[in-house]
């Protein structure tokens, strides 16, 4: 009897599957690397048959360790904003341009020209940014047009694997929100904005809502990775909404709250709203939208940071040191402020001009207190972001729910606790965004009647930290009188410093 549902997670760097039992428990799981291809400055790229060479390897190789009668289902989740134009075969006709890609700054203020990017946000939930696809897309239309014109199908890693594991040119909107071009109040394409940069509105997948059925697995995808042909592959979601819904977290009064790379989080509404501070994605339930903020340089600052300023970058030892340095240092950093821009910054301010500051140093200033100042630098934008929120909907986030490899950090989640003025709980998992493909694997083939239900079977949490009264005062009048206005008051001047660091390359 099946027992178990696999969610697979293809993200940059892997394509991870774990088997998960009804009570959220991993069973078994697999793994395969993904490659990055740099071919020039600023581009980032996959071969997109990487992205099922790994899928399918991962799965077999977690196969050779169960039955395959326990097996009830299939659902993935999955980098967003990658993807590749493909042929009717599905395979790729140019390399598939990555969510990280920044070749696009040209082709962004021409859609804003076009179409205007208030607009655009409001129609399809994305504010002017180079992560989402419609920019590349565009840029691969005026570049190279004959693969453009000559595309099958524009296939996100969702519908990409979708289509490997069952024959159907289908994604989910939780996935295809990513390319910037749904319209979401209407849970459709825009068409007119395809049309409007020389595309066919069947150039894209079908859609269907996260949780359904698309298919069943083929007798080809069931011998490329030791899966039973005929199970369900259920429509699954992007990343974010994964480890969102992976947190158990399911409305408003609760945020995810994931400190990765990139830093990303936010509560689910149960309307469709926008906002410069967040982005409007489809969430895990029928009729949930996450309002979710990106900060790309998040564990990647504190990376720098390592890399510039420790010993050793892979050295627990050595970020533990700085740890422990950074606690006698105290809330505040002696002084020492840090903005976290050192990948641009999208919400609020969707400024790729914007940059990295520092600002408060002082003679006795050194490493120990910049490694606290990246720490709280992180979580005052994270607050900067929830605060923006929070006044769109006029509710409360009274708990956050915290994963990412920084989660793992007990004073980063005491600062955090701090900085928000809530409390902030680690999620049970650190495999939150798998497993919330495995949520709606389980919803998908009936072993609970909705995703919320779902959600709070397969879910848990475990140490909470509670915001200690002293440093919040503390860090709320650093927030107020110092962070806000901070990027505010000299953005005019980082723009023309852009410009000027662009002549001088």
């Amino acid at each position: 009897m099946a027992d178990i549902v696999l969610g697979v997670d293809c993200s940059t760097t892997a394509s991870k599957v774990v088997a998960w039992d009804r009570n959220g428990k991993a069973v078994g799981e697999g793994r395969a690397d993904l490659e990055e291809i740099h071919p020039r400055p600023l581009y980032s790229e996959q071969r997109a048959e990487g992205w099922w060479e790994a899928t399918s390897g991962a799965i077999a190789n977690l196969m050779r360790s169960i039955e395959a009668d326990r097996v009830g289902g299939i659902c993935i989740t999955h980098q967003r904003e990658s993807f590749a134009p493909v042929n009717e075969g599905n395979h790729g006709q140019y390399n598939a341009i990555l969510w990280d890609d920044a070749r696009s700054e040209a082709q962004l203020a021409e859609l804003g020209e076009r179409f205007g990017h208030d607009e655009l946000h409001r129609r399809t939930g994305r504010g002017p940014s180079l992560t989402q696809s419609f920019s590349k897309i565009l840029w691969l239309v005026q570049n190279h047009p004959d693969i453009a014109r000559d595309a099958y199908k524009f296939m996100d890693v969702h519908g990409f694997l979708v289509q490997r594991l069952t024959g159907r040119f289908t994604t989910s909107l939780a996935s295809a929100d990513s390319f910037g071009l749904i319209d979401a109040e209407h849970d459709t394409w825009a068409d007119d904005l395809i049309t409007g940069i020389g595309l066919r509105p069947e150039q894209f997948c079908d859609t269907v809502r996260p949780g359904e059925v698309i298919g069943e697995v083929t007798a080809e995808a069931a011998k490329a990775t030791g899966l039973p042909a005929g199970i369900p592959v259920v429509a699954g979601l992007g990343d974010g909404q994964a480890a969102c819904l992976g947190a158990g977290v399911t409305s408003l009064d609760r945020a995810y709250f994931n400190l990765g790379t990139a830093v990303t989080g936010g509560p689910i509404e149960r309307e469709y709203v926008t906002d410069p501070s967040c982005r409007t994605l489809y969430g895990g339930a029928p009729g949930a939208y996450l309002l979710e903020s990106v900060l790309r340089g998040g564990m990647a600052t504190m990376t720098w940071f390592m890399r510039n300023f420790g010993d050793s970058l892979q050295s627990k030892a050595d970020f533990d040191r700085y740890e422990a340095a950074a606690r006698k240092v105290g809330p505040g950093a002696d002084g020492l402020m840090l903005v976290p821009y050192w990948n641009a910054v999208m919400n609020p301010y969707y400024d790729n001009a914007a940059s990295g500051m520092i600002v408060g140093w002082r003679a006795n200033h050194g490493r120990d207190e910049l490694f606290r100042a990246v720490e709280e630098g992180i979580c005052f934008e994270f607050k900067l972001a929830m605060e923006g929120i929070q006044a769109a909907t006029g509710e409360r986030i009274n708990e956050y729910v915290i994963l990412g490899g920084g989660s793992n950090s007990d004073l980063w989640c005491q600062t955090a606790a701090d900085i928000l003025g809530a409390t902030v709980t680690r999620a049970h998992t650190v495999e939150a965004t798998n497993l919330g493909a495995g949520i709606l694997g389980a919803y998908g083939v009936g072993w609970y009647p909705s995703v919320e239900e779902a959600a709070s079977a397969m879910t848990d949490t475990a140490e909470s930290f509670k915001p200690d009264d002293k440093a919040n005062g503390l860090y709320d009048r650093l927030f107020e009188e110092v962070y806000r206005p901070l990027f505010p008051g000299v953005q005019t001047a980082l723009q023309r410093l852009s410009r000027l660091r662009a002549e001088l390359m």
